[in-house]
């Protein structure tokens, strides 16, 4: 639900835009305010999630999200869809962490743990495109407030398993928030997110871009200072200091760079230069989300036996082919001939990357520190995916716009756009490539490591 809301309404904003008078300046914060909230709290809302019970604040976090969700498709004006969309964001800044946490204590046998990652990576990776696939077809047939509604039943149905079924956890030796870290750490991610996306519109070197990303620079190695000094810091240093969890933390990152910004372009492909309807455009990425459903069963099985290494190294390597195969991409291609194939081998690599990834992010974590070291996973995604998305539409909109004026043309054409998509999906091959060689250098657990975490977990009491 939460990766399924970053892209919901993606689709449907066209008709938000229309239906809610938000100009053109303004309609990207229908997104930007979802993942500002959402990018910059979730360290703190992993330390909550620690602290104040891990069960208690994911059925917290749910309830709030299904409220704000229940408010942004009542909304009646511009401001209060962005206000619900932030609140969202907030409730998500606690819900994602909390949810990978329960999974890291819950359960402890390697094989039902590797499971366990399996499902939640195939529901990270298949989220966005899902999320494509509904956003279309409830613009289509019902109305784009049901983006938003759509989120009320989901959670009341994961409010009613979880209370039966899942066992309250928390760090018992409650040593502190670390407000000075949590302040400071937020406002930094806050203010890094902002400029990023003050950049889609004034450019990287733009003022104010340049202002809130120095700014947010300072802010964070400010907090690096107060965690290195604090006693009950709000990220334990040591987390990152394991190779492992550092590397997957680094490719995280990169990942989230590299792939978010997919999305976006296949979208506006399918619609603005095939000519396909939202509803048609939203189920061009079904084969993509079978392929992460079918590569996360599978490393499920091979997790534990050979480690998650290879496992996603295989998967840098599935995608970074699907997206070199889109350089085929013209104004005239069929979707079967020149896509489906890319969708399949993308589809495959997501599954094979976000499970092991998952996996190794929180290996050896203990329990006190489950909390906060899956925040740092999902924070370094979002984060990723707002500096990617950014980035590669700028690269896309500079190649448009250098297609344009080296033929002359009056104005963008499917070519032009074309143009942009593919140096856009050429970045993300190689950011991805980038990616899979942190992850190749840093990472180097085994199966035996995954199936045996007693011995290498190294594992601390709460400093």
């Amino acid at each position: 639900m939460v990766i399924l809301d970053a892209t919901i309404v993606n689709i449907a904003l066209p008709s938000i835009q229309a239906d809610l008078g938000i100009s053109d300046a303004d309609r990207q914060w229908v997104v930007t305010a979802y993942t500002l909230t959402f990018g910059g709290l979730l360290l703190l809302g992993g330390r909550i999630a620690d602290f104040a019970g891990r069960k208690r604040m994911f059925i917290v976090s749910l309830v709030a999200f299904a409220a704000a969700s229940a408010v942004g498709g009542l909304a009646a004006n511009a401001g209060l869809l962005y206000a619900a969309r932030g609140l969202q964001g907030v409730s998500a800044a606690v819900l994602a962490p909390a949810a990978l946490a329960l999974i890291s204590v819950t359960f402890t046998d390697s094989k039902e743990r590797a499971k366990a990652f399996a499902v939640y990576g195939a529901l990270s990776g298949g989220g966005a495109a899902i999320g494509l696939v509904l956003g279309g077809a409830l613009t289509e047939f019902a109305s784009w407030r049901w983006t938003l509604w759509i989120n009320v039943p989901i959670a009341l149905l994961a409010i009613a398993l979880a209370i039966p079924f899942v066992r309250e956890s928390r760090t018992e030796a409650r040593t502190g928030y670390d407000v000075p870290g949590a302040v400071t750490v937020t406002l930094g991610l806050l203010a890094i997110i902002f400029g990023i996306t003050r950049a889609e519109s004034e450019g990287w070197t733009g003022t104010s871009t340049l202002v809130f990303l120095g700014v947010g620079l300072v802010l964070l190695a400010i907090f690096v200072v107060i965690e290195s000094r604090s006693p009950h810091p709000l990220l334990p240093l040591r987390i990152l200091a394991n190779r492992n969890r550092g590397g997957a933390y680094l490719a995280s990152f990169f990942i989230g760079v590299g792939l978010f910004a997919i999305f976006l372009f296949l979208s506006y492909f399918f619609q603005g230069v095939l000519g396909y309807s939202p509803l048609e455009s939203g189920l061009l990425f079904l084969p993509l989300t079978a392929g992460i459903i079918v590569s996360a069963g599978i490393t499920s099985r091979l997790l534990p036996i050979i480690g998650p290494r290879f496992i996603t190294g295989g998967g840098f390597a599935f995608t970074i082919v699907g997206l070199l195969l889109l350089q085929r991409m013209s104004e005239n291609s069929t979707y079967i001939g020149d896509i489906l194939p890319s969708m399949i081998l993308v589809g495959l690599g997501i599954g094979f990357v976000f499970v092991p990834l998952s996996a190794t992010a929180l290996f050896g974590v203990g329990d006190a520190d489950a909390g906060v070291a899956s925040a740092v996973l999902n924070a370094a995604q979002q984060v990723g995916g707002s500096v990617g998305v950014a980035f590669l539409n700028t690269i896309a909109t500079s190649a448009t716009t250098a297609y344009i004026v080296a033929n002359q043309l009056p104005g963008p054409n499917g070519a032009a756009l074309v143009e942009g998509f593919t140096t856009g999906f050429l970045w993300s091959a190689a950011i991805l490539l980038v990616a899979g060689v942190i992850w190749l250098v840093l990472v180097t657990m085994t199966g035996k490591d995954m199936a045996d975490d007693e011995v290498n977990a190294d594992r601390q009491p709460p400093m």
